[in-house]
């Protein structure tokens, strides 16, 4: 059970805690504002620069640890109950931190949304589990792709500095655009799933 695949992708949920230490430790909570500027109007680089790396280390290790399980042929029953948790985990515990950072509706509503979403299916795959139909609810090209607008959108709100040829606000914007895409890409699975559900119900 305790495969390399498994083993990073427990690794991946043993990390946010540190990403939430880190989130916090950032110098707008030092302060006591969110969002509040040191140093003359520049936000300390180095806390959100760690930040947003251990969110990519995360993020990226799910194709990292799937791709393993395929190639070493250690694919388990373990690794693929634990793997979406993991994702959910990031994705919903960075939603309710940029939620309490923002003070916005634009970030508020679609983190209410997504985190709905997320409970509603996992049940309702727990349901469809119980009745032999799991089947019917298996992950499709829409939830990955919804998975990974997601954390480029998370990623992008997380950022608090220019990078490369683009400035703070210009990140930000594309940051609650892709949230929005995404929060649209989620609700479009959640009906699929739900979809799914009420025809197994019919028979």
């Amino acid at each position: 059970m305790m495969t390399l695949p498994n083993i990073i992708t427990l690794s991946r949920i043993g990390l946010i805690p540190i990403f939430v230490g880190l989130f916090y430790l950032q110098p707008g909570y030092l302060e006591g504002a969110p969002l509040a500027l040191i140093n003359n109007g520049t936000p300390l680089p180095w806390i959100n620069n760690v930040l947003v790396v251990i969110f990519i280390l995360i993020s990226a290790s799910d194709f990292l640890d799937g791709l393993l399980a395929r190639k070493l042929n250690q694919i388990s029953a373990f690794g693929a109950f634990l793997d979406p948790v993991a994702d959910k985990l990031l994705v919903c515990v960075a939603l309710v931190l940029l939620t309490d950072y923002y003070y916005s509706w634009f970030i508020t509503i679609p983190a209410i949304i997504i985190i709905s979403r997320e409970i509603l299916v996992s049940a309702l795959r727990e349901w469809m589990s119980e009745v032999g139909k799991r089947a019917n609810v298996a992950v499709s090209w829409i939830g990955k792709s919804k998975t990974f607008m997601q954390m480029v959108a998370i990623l992008f709100l997380l950022l608090q500095q220019p990078l490369l040829f683009f400035s703070y606000n210009q990140i930000n914007i594309a940051g609650k655009v892709l949230l929005f895409t995404a929060t649209i890409l989620t609700l479009w699975s959640g009906i699929k799933y739900l979809i799914a559900g009420l025809k197994t119900f019919d028979s």
